[in-house]
């Protein structure tokens, strides 16, 4: 009688989601067109045809290059080059300003799986994302670093921590920022509130997108700054021409 009530109560829920998405359409969050069953979020063809990258595979790349010379990273890796117009930016769109928080989680579990087979991230101690300060992350509901960084910690198997660095000081918006101003931006925006915990460990430090690098940088100095710690960077987009 129970699995007959859990098939009843599972079949009513499939006709529930279906019916919902008929009046509803779930379209898919990167083109924005194709309609997606239920827990979807891209279609087949966006996933097919979205530009990833094979930084993962490569201790060097020019994820990497951009640091050189500024800030001693390990190795980096991003999931998707970053275009302007594009449908990774309709991604991050839909992320940042349009509630979908489980782009983050789903985006995160497609890195990781690659991270997972790469021997680069084998050491990988613990992932920290790139927090907000606690008045933006009230006001958007979440913190998008946040939530990919759980989803790198699904497929990795990696403990991921939430407050590992944290934003003490409100900064402006970046948008619209220099390399350098932003920069200046965050520097002291940063800081490691349990370096304990950090300490002869391999972080993982992650964000939404890279552009400028400046705020990677800036949180990077800051994990350095810990005793024998070792800092690779992981985020969902590249922006391959900033």
């Amino acid at each position: 009688m129970l699995l007959y009530n859990l098939v009843a109560m599972n079949l009513l829920q499939q006709s529930l989601d279906d019916a919902f998405c008929l009046f509803y359409p779930r379209l898919c969050l990167s083109c924005e067109d194709r309609h997606l069953p239920p827990k979807q979020i891209i279609c087949t063809s966006c996933d097919f045809k979205l530009p990833r990258t094979d930084f993962h595979l490569h201790l060097e790349n020019d994820f990497t290059k951009k640091f050189w010379g500024r800030v001693n990273i390990n190795t980096a890796a991003a999931l998707f080059y970053f275009y302007k117009k594009s449908k990774t930016q309709n991604l991050i769109h839909n992320l940042k300003y349009k509630e979908k928080k489980q782009i983050g989680i789903d985006l995160g579990k497609m890195l990781g799986k690659s991270l997972s087979k790469s021997i680069l991230y084998q050491d990988i101690d613990f992932i920290v994302p790139i927090p907000l300060h606690i008045k933006k992350e009230i006001k958007r509901g979440y913190n998008q670093s946040s939530v990919f960084a759980q989803g790198l910690s699904e497929t990795m198997n990696i403990p991921w921590l939430h407050n590992g660095l944290e934003r003490k000081i409100y900064t402006e918006t970046q948008t619209k920022k220099s390399r350098m101003d932003r920069f200046q931006n965050v520097m002291e925006a940063f800081h490691v509130p349990q370096p304990h915990l950090l300490k002869n460990k391999h972080i993982l430090l992650v964000d939404d997108v890279l552009t400028t690098g400046a705020t990677l940088e800036a949180g990077a100095i800051k994990l350095l700054e810990v005793e024998n710690t070792k800092v690779s960077l992981a985020t969902i987009a590249f922006a391959k021409n900033d």
